[in-house]
């Protein structure tokens, strides 16, 4: 093979090997993947069987959806945004790709936060980009901070920031994301920001990055809040200059998203209201799992201002995150992400647990780790 190599997605070896244990008959706790446990909405459901039966599934960019996502930054953001500037993806991650082909060359230095979402950093070098981590760990609440970006010793052409992030949850505030926006525009840096966790929160609402930059570029899906992981389905905002180039590398790539994806996608603003319940589901088990964890050993837990997880520091019982993860679901089959997916440099540390599972599902591993973890 003569392709570029890059890292193993750790969190995708465990999910084979769970995948395996629940085929023969094992209890498995999914808190490995980002993934909600619930499915698409009923809305969204309906639609898509309604579009097998009565519409063509054919390549397609759906005029209604993208008229209904603007309809959404006006509403949530108060930001107009004229629906010629979104564009449909196949996923956030083929967004993702497009973008970093169509605004930086070979060689470009692309800033990421670490820890991180592995996908940034592994496809960068596959395609030929260059990665720069930021440390953005405990001493700053996993968050970004102006100052941080600024001694960063050589000029970045973009940065990619995530907030809420993953694997932390943590998110900047207004002010914060506003002197990181500010120091792109005065670098030249283009700031593409993923809030593919915007409305998944627990204080204060995220801040989408158009609010303070009319010229940042958004990646969001329909995979989190939506609950349409595998429908394949994400959109950009990009500047109105940029739309016809980002365009050209989508449709080569992927041509387009699912058809039916759409149908459903469209139908789902319709259940928002049942979408945005089950957040409160994930707000209880959030609550349930910082109670409890400490008394299990696990100190100085960070609690997440937004998405569905918990980045928890095992350097009590392990440098070696991932043979962690690969003994706790042999010995209890709850299914974690281990940390070096997110930190090639202190993951081996720590572990990720998604709490985007049902209460019951929460309780019962906190009832297994508690039977699991030394005394």
């Amino acid at each position: 093979m003569r392709g570029v190599e890059i890292p193993s997605f750790y969190a995708g070896d465990i999910a084979r090997l769970a995948a395996g244990m629940s085929q023969a008959g094992r209890e498995v706790i999914p808190m490995h993947f980002g993934e909600p446990s619930l499915g698409a909405s009923p809305a969204a459901i309906a639609a898509a069987h309604h579009a097998l039966d009565h519409e063509r599934q054919v390549y397609w960019n759906s005029p209604r959806l993208r008229e209904r996502i603007a309809r959404h930054y006006l509403d949530d953001y108060g930001v107009a945004v004229s629906p010629e500037r979104i564009l449909l993806t196949a996923g956030a991650s083929a967004g993702l790709i497009a973008l970093f082909t169509a605004l930086f060359a070979a060689g470009d230095r692309v800033g990421l936060l670490r820890p991180g979402y592995p996908a940034y950093r592994n496809s960068l070098l596959a395609l030929g980009r260059q990665p720069v981590e930021i440390d953005c760990g405990p001493r700053t609440q996993y968050r970004l901070t102006a100052d941080a970006l600024r001694q960063v010793p050589q000029p970045l052409h973009g940065l990619v920031l995530a907030s809420p992030n993953n694997p932390t949850g943590a998110m900047l505030s207004r002010e914060q994301l506003t002197a990181v926006a500010a120091l792109c525009r005065a670098r030249g840096t283009r700031l593409i920001s993923d809030e593919i966790y915007h409305s998944i929160v627990y204080a204060a609402p995220a801040v989408c990055a158009l609010e303070v930059d009319p010229q940042a570029i958004i990646v969001n899906s329909f995979s989190k809040l939506y609950r349409m992981t595998g429908w394949r389905l994400g959109w950009l905002v990009v500047p109105e200059d940029c739309v016809a180039h980002i365009s050209t590398h989508l449709i080569n790539f992927f041509l387009t998203p699912p058809s039916i994806s759409q149908h459903a996608a469209l139908a789902a603003f319709e259940d928002l209201s049942e979408l945005r319940a089950a957040v409160a589901t994930y707000a209880h088990n959030r609550a349930r799992l910082l109670a409890e964890l400490p008394a299990l050993g696990f100190n100085g837990l960070s609690a997440p201002d937004g998405a569905f997880y918990l980045y928890l520091n095992v350097g009590h019982l392990t440098d070696d995150s991932l043979a962690l993860c690969k003994r706790l679901l042999e010995e209890t089959g709850i299914a974690a992400a281990p940390g070096i997916d997110f930190d090639p440099d202190h993951g081996r540390h720590c572990i990720r647990l998604s709490f985007a599972i049902s209460s019951e599902l929460v309780e019962r591993a906190i009832e297994l780790l508690r039977a699991w973890l030394p005394r």
